[in-house]
């Protein structure tokens, strides 16, 4: 990857930003810093530090150091690693002033292998976050939630913050959505008896330059096949409708409700130039890489771990309400992240 272009995407995006200065001299940490988002988010925070002389301290936490280093190195420039595993509690012994919660299995294969840690994880990993921030007084808890909460309905109209749909309980894929939901609720139980100010960002399809190396999620694999010149493989025909966004996008959004959003309400992050089918979006990377878009049966496993929802489209009213406005519509974002693999 194009580092240096990277970072130049980064600055650009980053001045969608809304009431970034409230983010001066504050110590922000971000958990599952390693993931798309927060990755993501980390890098954006770092470069806004730097041009603006924000004196931010960053504090990334990860389940092993040595992995964080890594995926910083030429991204990040000064910051306190930590290792946590949501699995096993938060102990950190310092004051924080934001706490960015992205830690989460969020990908097909996590799903479907390990049901019981995704749900149990992100119940239980935002209990441990949230009596910290009660214990340590912190201004603010945002915590990344998912489209999926909103369970499954039968047209294609933009999902809203306010209206909830069915979601198959006993179907062990549903530990994804049912324990996002639950988390949220959790947050507001906080926010209720211990008065902790929080905001909830629930992002669709994210894609972007720095998935990991296991992202099993179309989007992901759609990128690979681009950047190695094969034709896009699709398991499925294609028709769900999604609100994809790239992880510039997602970044600036996130830390505009952040710094912007009102306590105790959630956002959809939802470029309105960018929802579409999966078909389209894969589309849009063979197009830009002259190769053609090829049928494949899913195998068990993958079928298993696969979003249900034939549409996950969201409304962004309230995002865009608070003053945001995203860089990247459908062409532009996947060329972007296409350009820092395939161009020098």
């Amino acid at each position: 990857m194009n580092i240096q272009k990277f970072l130049r995407d980064v600055k650009i995006a980053s001045e969608s930003i809304i009431s970034i200065d409230a983010l001066s001299n504050k110590r922000i940490l971000i958990t599952g810093a390693t993931g798309l988002i927060g990755s993501t988010v980390a890098t954006m925070l770092s470069v806004v530090n730097g041009k603006h002389n924000m004196n931010i301290e960053l504090v990334l936490s990860g389940r092993n150091e040595a992995k964080l280093h890594k995926r910083f190195y030429g991204l990040v420039e000064d910051y306190e690693a930590i290792e946590y595993d949501i699995a096993d509690g938060f102990k950190y012994d310092k004051p924080l002033d934001y706490i960015i919660h992205c830690a989460s299995n969020a990908h097909p294969l996590a799903y479907s292998k390990q049901p019981v840690e995704t749900l149990v994880n992100n119940i239980n990993g935002t209990n441990e976050l949230l009596k910290y921030s009660v214990e340590w007084n912190i201004k603010r808890f945002l915590y990344v939630s998912s489209s999926e909460v909103y369970g499954n309905k039968n047209d294609n109209c933009l999902y809203t913050e306010d209206k909830y749909y069915d979601i198959d309980i006993l179907n062990p894929r549903s530990c994804y959505p049912s324990s996002k939901r639950a988390a949220e609720t959790l947050c507001s139980a906080y926010n209720r008896e211990f008065d902790i100010d929080y905001v909830v960002v629930r992002p669709g399809h994210v894609y972007g330059a720095l998935i990991t190396e296991n992202d099993s999620r179309a989007h992901a694999q759609f990128l690979r096949d681009a950047i190695n010149g094969n034709d896009i493989v699709m398991k499925s025909n294609g028709m769900q409708l999604r609100s994809y966004c790239n992880a510039l996008d997602c970044a600036s959004a996130l830390l505009s409700v952040l710094c912007a959003g009102k306590n105790g309400y959630a956002y959809n992050i939802s470029n309105r130039e960018s929802i579409t089918t999966i078909r389209d979006f894969a589309q849009a990377h063979a197009a830009y890489v002259g190769k053609k878009i090829l049928f494949e049966n899913p195998t068990d496993q993958e079928s298993m771990g696969y979003n249900m929802m034939p549409n996950s489209a969201l409304n962004s009213d309230k995002l865009y309400d608070l003053g945001w406005n995203g860089k990247y519509n459908l062409e532009e974002g996947v060329k972007e992240v296409l350009d820092l693999y395939l161009k020098n």
